[in-house]
């Protein structure tokens, strides 16, 4: 990030450059057009790279939700399985204490 922040003030330091070069100097029209698409290829630039930014924001947002909502399945999920573990751990527990009476009962 800090390394866009840095190309954009370079960018615009150079776009305020070369806006003032061309007000301050006389310049045949051929060297001043050259300048305009100059200028306005690096405006393009700029707004395309603030695009990009803009939309790897966003996919960031959206991954850390996306990593946030997975994270809490797997917690409730976990939960499920402890659960489940530990009914499991009863039903066994009463079927070894049903086995062990109908023995006593049997003899």
């Amino acid at each position: 990030m800090n390394n866009l922040a840095n190309k954009e003030k370079n960018l615009n330091t150079l776009i305020e450059k070369l806006s003032n070069l061309s007000k301050s100097y006389t310049h045949d029209s051929i060297n001043s057009e050259k300048l305009k698409i100059e200028k306005d290829r690096f405006l393009n630039e700029k707004n395309k790279l603030e695009k990009k930014h803009n939309e790897l924001l966003l996919e960031h947002k959206y991954l850390k939700k996306k990593i946030a909502s997975l994270e809490e399945e797997l917690i409730k999920n976990s939960n499920i399985q402890e659960k489940f573990s530990k009914e499991i751990n009863e039903l066994t527990q009463e079927t070894e204490e049903l086995v062990e009476e109908i023995d006593r009962w049997q003899t």
